[in-house]
Formats: C-alpha cells, sequence, structure tokens
C-alpha cells in the first residue's frame, strides 16, 4: 500500500483562514465569523419564536452572545494551546476574554429591570459555560459534545426567548432541543475537521470499492465533505434566522 502525503504542516488552522499573516488576519480567525454567525443565529430563532419582538432586546442580546461567545470564549480557547496559531500576545487574549465576558454581563444586568429578575440564571449560566468550556475546568468534563451543543446550542435559543418574553415556553424548549441537535451535529462534524487540518502531517491507504477498484485516501478527500457540510450548515441556520426575525418584523417597516 502506497503512502501519500497530503497537506503540509502549514495548513490553515480553519477554512475561514487566510493564507497572508498579519493581525488582521489573527483577529479575524479569532472571531470564527462562521460559527460564531452560526451561533448567534440561535438567539434571533429564541427571539422570534416570542409573541412580540422588540428590537432593542434583540439587539442587546446578540450583542452579549456575540462578546460572550465571539470575543471571550474564543480568545480562551485561543490561550489553551494556540490552536489557531495565532500571534495576538497572551496579555490581549485575556484582556479581550475578560472585557468581552464583563460586557457581556453588563449587558445582562442592564437588562434585569426590563425583563425581570428570572434573567440573573441565564447570566450566571453563560458566564459559566464560557469559564468553564473554554478553560476546561473539572479536568475538561465540561469540555465534551454534549456541553458544547448544550452551551452554545440550546442555551442561546432559550435566552434569546426570555429575553423577550420573560418566561420559557413549550415551543421555546423545543426550539432549544433543536439548536442542541443542531450544534451536536456541528461538533461532530468539527472535530475530525480540526483533527486533520490542526494535528495531521499525513494521511495514506486506499479504499477498496465493491466493483473491484481502489480509491486512494487523502486529507482533502477526508475533509472536504466535512467542511462543504459546515459550511451549508453555518449558512443555512444564519439564512433561516434571519428570514424568522424579518417575518416578525416585517409590520415595522
Amino acid at each position: 500500500m502506497a503512502e501519500l502525503k497530503e497537506e503540509p504542516p502549514a495548513i490553515a488552522p480553519a477554512y475561514y483562514a487566510p493564507h497572508a499573516r498579519g493581525p488582521v488576519r489573527d483577529v479575524l480567525v479569532l472571531l470564527h465569523p462562521p460559527y460564531t454567525a452560526w451561533h448567534l443565529s440561535y438567539v434571533l430563532i429564541g427571539a422570534s419564536l416570542a409573541p412580540v419582538v422588540s428590537v432593542w432586546r434583540l439587539v442587546a442580546t446578540a450583542l452579549a452572545f456575540f462578546l460572550a461567545v465571539g470575543v471571550s470564549a474564543h480568545a480562551l480557547d485561543e490561550l489553551h494551546g494556540r490552536p489557531l496559531r495565532t500571534r495576538i500576545p497572551g496579555s490581549l487574549l485575556w484582556a479581550a476574554a475578560a472585557a468581552g465576558l464583563v460586557g457581556a454581563v453588563m449587558l445582562g444586568i442592564a437588562g434585569v429591570p426590563v425583563v425581570g429578575p428570572g434573567l440573573i440564571p441565564f447570566i450566571a449560566a453563560g458566564v459559566l459555560f464560557v469559564v468553564a468550556y473554554n478553560l476546561e475546568l473539572l479536568g475538561g468534563r465540561l469540555h465534551s459534545d454534549f456541553w458544547f451543543a448544550l452551551s452554545w446550542g440550546a442555551f442561546p435559543v432559550l435566552t434569546g426567548f426570555f429575553a423577550q418574553t420573560g418566561r420559557i415556553s413549550v415551543p421555546a424548549l423545543a426550539a432549544s432541543a433543536a439548536g442542541f441537535a443542531l450544534s451536536y451535529g456541528q461538533r461532530t462534524l468539527s472535530t475530525p475537521a480540526r483533527l486533520l487540518r490542526r494535528r495531521t502531517t499525513s494521511v495514506s491507504g486506499t479504499l477498496a470499492l465493491s466493483d473491484g477498484t481502489e480509491a486512494k485516501l487523502s486529507g482533502a478527500a477526508l475533509l472536504r465533505p466535512l467542511e462543504r457540510a459546515l459550511q451549508a450548515f453555518a449558512w443555512g441556520v444564519l439564512l433561516l434566522a434571519l428570514a424568522l426575525v424579518a417575518s416578525r418584523l416585517a409590520h415595522l417597516i
């Protein structure tokens, strides 16, 4: 069996990472644009289930999640082993993580008088998810597929609805379960994709097909369907969320 070496060790750590190095590239990659937009979409989906959608509450909730997930969580993740290979100083990553989390908490606290004290457990849960998951506390027990789906799939859907209504409903719980399932599927695809991009230097082997022919295995061939599915789901969930919100806000135009 012939060995076929594929991608060089310098392969980009993510499909959306530019090859050119520099501070702009580092910030762009750190924010994970496709995945951040994907998880913010869950906030929009949850909010769109409310009988009446408040634009200001929606914007504040989405901004809080952007700061918590897009900035803080991703900065903490990069501090843990530099998986994205950025050159952002550790001090700046810690500052971004702290500022993002504090900003999200402050937005949540500002919303308590408007939404009600029931928002406080959501704020606390958000802090727990960001810190415990991304710092892999408790021996990494909270850094799993289940906790990823709960933190960044189910939780933003439920929070988006609660921020609008101050309550929880059966449809909101069903939608949060859908967010959990989609995020669980995302993690199932992204885990082997990250392995191929960030830790694999060569791939070898062949597939023996039923018609007697053989197909060579390659890193690119293994990676392509995983990332095409991730890109399709990211765009699909985002467009669905935008369509739902637009349909709810159409009366304001």
